[in-house]
């Protein structure tokens, strides 16, 4: 059957990958005609070129709850399994966003705690534009790193309640991560020292100043 999950596919939190969509919703998705003529017989091999070609994210729109293309390969994937190190090459690509957004989407959906730190939290440091199409059908724009925090802190992206993880602070206590440094670290570090420098460049004029009336003020007229 089109529709089932492949014989040799493991559970994920205990169940059918596919269950991690919402039935209502996995049945748009397959009476949908972009699951029907180009997920049909899809491989992970052939899925990199349908992700390659998305050109935007989202779960379902309009009235009568269309399924986005994005949201149908995410089902895709779910029913495929496919390995972690393509789901992994996904989430490295830097040439196509959306193709590392639908396999940040899924190491979301079946990865562990750490796991889903361990390759989302890096992608922070991406701020490319991309387009969304809302539940009215209408295309906003976020930025890759938005869509990140959405998957590491929101309960529902994408008309798909994401599964529980573990909170971050939990997994620093356990020594399982260590702590997150901001790349905006770095730069506050820096400005910090311009400004230590600063006080001693200041320190150092006063000090100057001060020599200069001790030495001329008593002889001056």
């Amino acid at each position: 059957m089109a529709n089932r999950t492949v014989g040799d596919a493991k559970s994920v939190r205990g169940t059918n990958p596919q269950y991690l969509v919402e039935k209502i919703i996995r049945t748009r998705i397959y009476e949908s005609k972009y699951w029907k003529e180009e997920c049909f017989a899809l491989t992970a091999e052939l899925l990199v070129d349908k992700a390659m070609a998305l050109d935007h994210i989202g779960g379902t729109f309009g009235g009568n709850v269309k399924p986005t293309p994005f949201l149908c390969l995410i089902l895709k994937m779910l029913q495929i399994q496919p390995e972690k190190d393509i789901v992994v090459e996904f989430i490295r690509n830097e040439d196509y966003k959306y193709a590392r957004a639908l396999g940040a989407f899924y190491m979301r959906l079946v990865g562990t705690s750490l796991e889903c730190f361990k390759y989302l939290e890096p992608l922070y440091n991406d701020y490319r534009k991309m387009k969304r199409k809302g539940l009215d059908g209408v295309v906003s724009v976020l930025h890759m790193d938005e869509f990140i925090d959405e998957l590491l802190h929101e309960e529902r992206v994408c008309d798909i309640i994401l599964p529980r993880i573990q909170k971050r602070d939990v997994l620093e206590e356990t020594e399982q991560l260590e702590q997150r440094k901001s790349a905006l670290d770095d730069d506050l570090e820096d400005l910090e020292s311009d400004e230590d420098v600063d006080i001693k460049v200041r320190e150092l004029l006063l000090c100057f100043l001060y020599a200069v009336c001790v030495i001329y003020l008593p002889v001056w007229p």
